[in-house]
């Protein structure tokens, strides 16, 4: 059986696995003309979204044991202006983000999980940054999911589909027994 921190680590890396498929069966959804759409100059666009977490995600998991998760080097401001302009750029930061996310939580130990980083200069266990970061990654895929379903002219369900609980339900029975 695997300790705890082993078992702890592994979670972790399917819970970011899972936010990240998430994202992209939304963002996929989403004509690439509405990946800059914001309702109004309080709201963020997905593309706005995808910034802010590539920046993020650097920030936070490139030297994630070493430096302040704040990187001297970030300009969280920056994250919300501009634009991207091709579902392929989008991709191509998301999936650098994610990289940062992974190479630095696939780098760890579990003697690293109650080592004490810091995150704009408070002190936080490896355990807490980790669910800092997940919750955080949490709150911004759910805005693209909702903006892509908004955005989509025919959105497939990324989950259950409405009326269909039953049928889902009786379909995971089945396959357990």
């Amino acid at each position: 059986m695997n300790s705890i921190g082993k078992h702890y680590l592994e979670t972790v890396i399917q819970n970011f696995e899972g936010l990240k498929s998430l994202g992209e069966r939304a963002i996929i959804q989403v004509d690439e003309s509405h990946i800059n759409f914001s309702e109004n100059e309080n709201s963020n666009s997905v593309s706005i979204i995808v910034k802010h977490l590539h920046g993020n995600m650097k920030s936070r998991w490139e030297h994630f044991l070493e430096v302040d998760g704040e990187s001297s080097g970030r300009n969280r401001d920056s994250e919300f202006e501009g634009s991207i302009h091709t579902k392929e750029e989008l991709f191509s930061i998301w999936n650098e983000g994610w990289d940062f996310v992974f190479n630095a939580i696939h780098n760890l130990e579990e003697n690293d999980l109650n080592k004490i980083i810091t995150i704009r200069s408070q002190p936080l266990t490896v355990i807490q940054a980790i669910q800092r970061q997940v919750s955080h990654y949490s709150y911004h895929v759910g805005q693209i999911v909702y903006l892509s379903k908004l955005l989509s002219s025919s959105w497939d369900s990324l989950s259950i589909p409405k009326g269909k609980s039953k049928e889902f339900n009786k379909r995971m029975m089945n396959k357990n027994t």
